[in-house]
């Protein structure tokens, strides 16, 4: 099912690649002078506004008094939020997490590459390609924040796959990753009240929700808590 935003006075979306991967198919297009990533049909983002996805980042590091924290990004996206935290110098170490050969790909030397800026050239920066919630999951490095942006929110997932990320294994996953008093960042394309309760039920604190206006309909939120 194709499901995409309003994109009234936008021009028509061109095609410019098309690839079938482990997870359906994934493409990338172009309307007008904007960049738009579809996943099987379902509109992920685009470059027309990365006020949310720098927020994530931002917020994320507000809650933080450590000095050069490390960062885990779930989501390379179009770019947006690996860009505004490669351009913070108090961030000492920035991980990146991708399961999509094609999105890489399109960073790495295709049109995307003009909104990560430097950033995967940025020495402090490791792209894990691989899919988040296996690697989450698994035993490996802490964090202090996990700044994720892998779907249009805890209600609205990609893939079934990606629904495990926000019930009960997911977000202990998520904790085990975190150092102490480290911060979990969570993008949506609308508030969710229920992932709200997961995250307390399952033992997050200082759970907070920010909204960002957009042009029209609910807003987009960052879904904030903390380990204990």
């Amino acid at each position: 099912m194709t499901v995409l935003p309003d994109r009234d006075g936008f021009d028509a979306p061109v095609t410019l690649d098309r690839r079938e991967g482990p997870y359906g198919e994934v493409a990338l297009r172009r309307r007008g002078e904007h960049y738009e990533i579809i996943a099987n049909g379902c509109f992920l983002m685009d470059t027309a506004d990365g006020r949310s996805e720098r927020l994530l980042i931002q917020a994320a590091l507000d809650e933080l008094t450590v000095e050069r924290p490390a960062v885990l990004i779930g989501g390379l996206g179009v770019g947006f939020s690996l860009a505004y935290a490669a351009a913070e110098p108090r961030w000492g170490r920035i991980a990146v997490a991708e399961r999509e050969d094609a999105i890489i790909g399109w960073h790495r030397t295709g049109p995307l590459s003009a909104f990560s800026g430097h950033a995967l050239d940025d020495p402090r920066v490791t792209v894990l390609h691989g899919d988040l919630v296996a690697y989450l999951a698994a035993e490996g490095e802490r964090f202090d924040a996990l700044c994720l942006d892998i779907d249009n929110g805890p209600d609205w997932t990609v893939t079934e796959e990606n629904s495990g990320l926000y019930g009960p294994a997911g977000l202990a996953a998520a904790q085990r990753r975190l150092n102490p008093g480290g911060v979990l960042a969570v993008w949506s394309a609308q508030p969710s009240a229920g992932f709200e309760e997961a995250l307390r039920t399952a033992g997050f604190v200082a759970v907070r929700t920010v909204e960002i206006p957009v042009r029209r309909g609910v807003p987009d939120v960052v879904h904030l808590a903390r380990r204990a």
